[in-house]
């Protein structure tokens, strides 16, 4: 009959060389704490962009522009498409629909360094537009005017854009007039005034976007066979949801890959720490093997149980490395966005996914380091392993 060793004798082994445990678990945590932050800064930056959009609401933009900041759509075009049936009307049955520019601007940070913001040109239908967007301080610009509303991460990251504080940019003065809070989306880091005023101010003829709600979801497909089919038009339309899903995707993948490959390297210092923990737990044991193997326990049960010791110990680094880094999810941070080339706050984002991938990228550490200790304590002699004690 076969027998496995107690998982207790596993766990007391650790336990008596505590020390060591704790330096090469220290190293597997913080290779853990560097890939699972890799993942939730990816996750966040994605639903961040993806939370911007509304599932109703539909991004018209020129054809081949992957981004509003290098969109045109002429007036007349804009008329067409607010011409289109199946658009959605507020109250008094005007049409939902957001005629937008978008360009971008300097402004310094409070570390006293330059970021790009986004100003968007809108009005009150594109506010009713987002309804994730609230007015948390001051109040909405007026239309036809010179003031301007800050996101929340602008407000909390940039000088002097305070409600009553004055901001020039394009030859004129714009009076700050209140702080919106777009629920942690990407409309937290942009600044929004009025459409026609800023196209004056930037002399533009046309807008970057057009975005409407639809009466009907479904109706999508047909709207955007409306607008492709149109001669006058050289346009394309997204729903907004998977609009802002392709704007993370070049920033997202360019940190997942580069933030994989760092971790990849540590792991390899990770996992020669393990293998050299374990080959020092078996040439301290030789004794205790030989004594295991002389009671009847096989050579299988000798490998799971070093096997095991350094799954283990992998698993304790895996923990503590994940717990680091879920304290990442009380931080606000934020970086260039790939397809906008302004500054975007986000925060990071821990889910089931990534646990478990840290997880299992903490005990494939263990595997990978204890294998080959764990096979050469299973293949010591019994008489070689008494007489050494």
């Amino acid at each position: 009959m076969r027998r496995a060793i107690p998982l207790a004798y596993v766990a007391r082994n650790l336990w008596v060389r505590r020390v060591t445990t704790a330096l090469t678990a220290g190293g597997m945590a913080l290779v853990v704490f560097v890939f699972a932050t890799v993942l939730m800064m990816t996750e966040g930056i994605r639903a961040t962009l993806v939370a911007t959009g509304q599932p109703d609401n539909v991004v018209v933009l020129r054809k081949g522009a992957n981004a509003e900041i290098t969109s045109a759509i002429g007036r007349e075009q804009a008329a067409v498409i607010e011409s289109l049936p199946g658009i959605a009307g507020d109250a008094l049955g005007r049409p939902l629909l957001s005629r937008e520019p978008v360009v971008l601007n300097s402004l310094v940070k409070r570390n006293g360094k330059p970021g790009n913001v986004t100003l968007r040109g809108t009005s009150a239908t594109g506010l009713a537009l987002r309804p994730q967007v609230q007015v948390v301080e001051g109040r909405f610009f007026r239309a036809g005017s010179a003031e301007v509303v800050v996101g929340r991460a602008v407000a909390r990251g940039y000088e002097n854009v305070a409600p009553g504080s004055t901001l020039r940019f394009a030859g004129r003065d714009w009076t700050v007039v209140g702080v919106i809070d777009a629920g942690r989306t990407g409309f937290d880091s942009e600044i929004w005034g009025d459409a026609e005023q800023l196209m004056q101010a930037f002399r533009r003829q046309s807008y970057s976007s057009v975005i409407f709600r639809l009466a009907d979801v479904a109706s999508f497909e047909a709207a955007r066979a409306r607008l492709e089919d149109d001669p006058r038009l050289t346009l394309d339309a997204k729903p907004e949801i998977r609009f802002y899903a392709e704007q993370s995707e070049a920033l997202a993948n360019f940190i997942s890959i580069l933030g994989t490959a760092l971790a990849l390297i540590f792991s390899t210092g990770a996992i020669v720490g393990a293998a050299i923990t374990m080959f020092g737990a078996v040439a301290s044991r030789v004794g205790e093997i030989g004594t295991l193997r002389a009671l009847g326990f096989r050579r299988e049960a000798v490998l799971a149980a070093f096997l095991g010791e350094s799954l283990l110990l992998a698993f304790v680094g895996g923990v503590f490395g994940l717990a680091s880094a879920s304290l990442m999810q009380f931080v606000d941070v934020s970086t260039t966005n790939f397809a906008t080339f302004s500054e975007l706050a986000f925060q990071f984002r821990l889910t089931p996914v990534i646990a478990a991938k840290a997880l299992a990228f903490a005990l494939a550490m263990g595997l990978v380091g204890g294998f080959i200790p764990a096979w050469r304590a299973a293949r010591l002699n019994i008489v070689d392993c008494l007489r050494a004690a």
